[in-house]
């Protein structure tokens, strides 16, 4: 069984320009880490200076790093850190909080914080690179990642903007399909293909050394809008038209950049990619994992 680390020193950072996020919050984990009699030292940061924060955050060389932010100030800290740097908590502070609810739970930042000092243990996480862009819980490459800007808007209920990004990802589909290739093996075509890590896969186990490929392909337009239905509303991954399986390394191409979805980041990537998998990309703070 996993032992709790002795954690002495902390360094947080909070980013109040991911979304949910404030300086009020910072104040609170102040609190919150003196109750538990830790050495922390709080950073509050904006967009502009995120970075240099992490940066000596990290080189602070604490034995815990806390992350208050969004899915892409958390892998920024996870990267600076690496595997043999502190212990990262990232912490639901943005608008998806993907890792942080694969991590603790979809629980408020208190009590995920709170789990963590309390029962927390020493975690291996790996992840995928794209183009030097890692991603800890998912990516999608292709059309369908034009829905989840859609299903953003509609958790925040604004349905305006949803109608326009569901018109807008209804256009683009079909419009080019992907060409991919799975470690090595055969070229084939598909709507779109994701990536999961093995925090955020149901097939794979949370130690698994690979990621786990789905390959998106429905045939028809009405399969595409079930597809993108569900990813409004439900797991796509359970559609018919998807078919899944482990994956170390892939290839994907297009005629022009593809759109694509990493931890809930939308991003537009080059014609041509390479997807890896990376079995160490730092060191988390989690609770144990469950038996069986």
């Amino acid at each position: 069984m996993a032992q709790a680390p002795k954690i002495s020193r902390i360094e947080a950072v909070v980013n109040v320009a991911s979304g949910g996020a404030t300086a009020q919050d910072a104040e609170q984990m102040r609190a919150l880490l003196a109750e538990h009699g830790a050495h922390a030292n709080v950073q509050v940061a904006d967009s502009a200076e995120i970075e240099r924060r992490l940066r000596s955050a990290v080189d602070a060389a604490p034995d815990l790093l806390v992350i208050l932010a969004g899915d892409g100030t958390a892998r920024s800290a996870a990267d600076m850190a690496g595997p043999q740097g502190p212990l990262i908590a990232p912490l639901p502070g943005g608008t998806m909080n993907m890792l942080p609810n694969a991590v603790y739970g979809a629980v408020p930042w208190r009590e995920a914080l709170t789990t963590a000092l309390e029962t927390g243990v020493e975690r291996d996480i790996g992840g995928g690179l794209v183009e030097g862009r890692s991603f800890l819980v998912a990516a999608i490459l292709g059309a369908p990642a034009l829905w989840a800007p859609a299903r953003e808007a509609v958790r925040e209920g604004q349905f305006r903007l949803a109608f326009a990004r569901v018109r807008r990802a209804w256009r683009r589909a079909f419009s080019g399909r992907l060409r991919y290739s799975l470690d090595g093996g055969p070229r084939g075509k598909a709507e779109a293909v994701a990536f999961l890590c093995p925090l955020a896969s149901s097939a794979l186990s949370d130690d698994a050394q690979s990621l786990e490929a789905a390959v998106i392909d429905p045939q028809t337009m009405t399969e595409a809008a079930r597809i993108g239905i569900k990813a409004l509303v439900d797991d796509w991954r359970n559609d018919p038209a998807v078919s899944a399986g482990p994956c170390h390394q892939a290839r994907v191409w297009a005629a022009s950049r593809v759109p694509a979805v990493l931890d809930g980041e939308p991003v537009w990537l080059a014609s041509s990619a390479t997807v890896d998998w990376r079995p160490q990309v730092a060191r988390l703070l989690a609770p144990p994992r469950a038996a069986g």
